[in-house]
């Protein structure tokens, strides 16, 4: 049976307001094309949630620039809460985001004259490229980075996000599940040190070795034209134990709560992945409706560290969904792209302040 894994669709993102972290999204990383927004019970987190259902409300964003999805995650049935400790570069976590810019320096000026509260320079990555780090309502840290491919130009300073970098406790072991089974096998850099481009971060003045990692394989699937090239880097600090930012917390809590990754062949994958002790923690196995007009099969699985990876079929998806226009995407070719100018009639739905 065929099987693939194409790449990061989206990141997960829990906030304290939908309305408000949307609009900062839209403001300074052009996420403005929802894909779904819909409020809902979640058993399938039960697992993630101390077995209570929870409901929340789920927005899907993108930006048609180029770049994956945010999926924006705001608790209706309780208050989220923030993390009660300090948290520091290195503990156990999606701990930041990456988002990509064709101009480093003039995203930086337009957040500074926009009042983003910045968290760095301009300041440079182990490869040479250029970066800065910002700071979001909810107190999650996003990074500014090159981007090598854009879809369209929509006149936004920035695309949208293309990686994240992980806090964990032994990379050689993460990379059994992230290189190995999902695929992101090209190592971009492996370094170890005390890195400039830390050190305005909390706890970014110690040693940590990073791997940035991304796919040797193209990446594949309806939205590979948007999407294009995905990292993920993986921190581990080599000078302190690293605490665990979700220990005690609930899926839902503020914060990166999961990376979604775009799949085919969901039950073949999940025999790989059970052979490889990393078995689905939950799974929704049969069609699950998101906002009313997404059908999807959901899967969740643990990294080494307990982070969470959700898996994610994609079935039906809206193109224009106030005229009723959707496309049913389970028997296309898993690595052909949908054409163009379904692509571009997403800018029908794009959401203005």
């Amino acid at each position: 049976m065929y099987k693939r894994i194409n790449g990061i669709q989206h990141i997960g993102v829990g906030v304290l307001s939908s309305e408000e972290s949307q609009k900062w999204y839209r403001k300074f990383f052009g996420m403005d094309i929802p894909i779904f927004d819909g409020e809902a019970a979640a058993p399938l987190m039960d697992v993630y949630t101390h077995n209570e259902t929870i409901t929340k409300r789920a927005t899907m964003v993108l930006n048609l620039q180029g770049g994956c999805a945010m999926e924006v995650v705001n608790p209706t049935s309780f208050k989220p809460k923030k993390v009660e400790f300090e948290v520091e570069l290195g503990d156990i976590a999606i701990y930041i985001t990456q988002v990509k810019t064709r101009n480093v320096q003039q995203t930086f000026e337009y957040f500074k004259e926009n009042g983003a509260k910045m968290l760095s320079e301009v300041v440079q990555m182990p490869d040479g490229g250029e970066t800065f780090y910002v700071e979001d309502p909810n107190g999650l840290i996003f990074q500014v980075v090159p981007g090598k491919s854009f879809y369209i130009k929509t006149g936004h300073i920035t695309g949208g996000p293309n990686g994240c970098v992980v806090g964990v406790t032994d990379i050689d072991q993460s990379r059994k599940l992230y290189s190995d089974i999902l695929g992101y096998d090209k190592v971009v850099y492996d370094e170890t040190g005390i890195f400039p481009d830390y050190k305005t971060l909390k706890g970014g003045d110690k040693r940590f070795r990073r791997v940035r990692l991304t796919q040797s394989n193209p990446p594949g699937g309806g939205f590979a034209k948007v999407s294009a090239d995905t990292y993920i880097e993986l921190i581990q600090a080599l000078d302190y134990t690293p605490k665990k930012v979700w220990k005690g917390r609930i899926w839902g809590d503020v914060g990166f709560v999961h990376i979604g990754m775009d799949v085919r062949g969901m039950n073949a994958l999940g025999e790989d992945l059970d052979a490889a002790n990393f078995g689905f923690t939950c799974d929704s196995t049969n069609d699950l409706e998101m906002g009313g007009s997404t059908r999807v099969h959901c899967t969740y699985i643990d990294d080494p560290d307990g982070i969470l990876i959700e898996m994610i079929e994609v079935y039906k998806i809206p193109i224009i969904e106030k005229l009723g226009i959707f496309l049913n995407v389970e028997k296309r070719d898993p690595l052909k792209p949908l054409p163009d100018f379904m692509l571009k009639a997403l800018r029908f739905s794009r959401v203005k302040d």
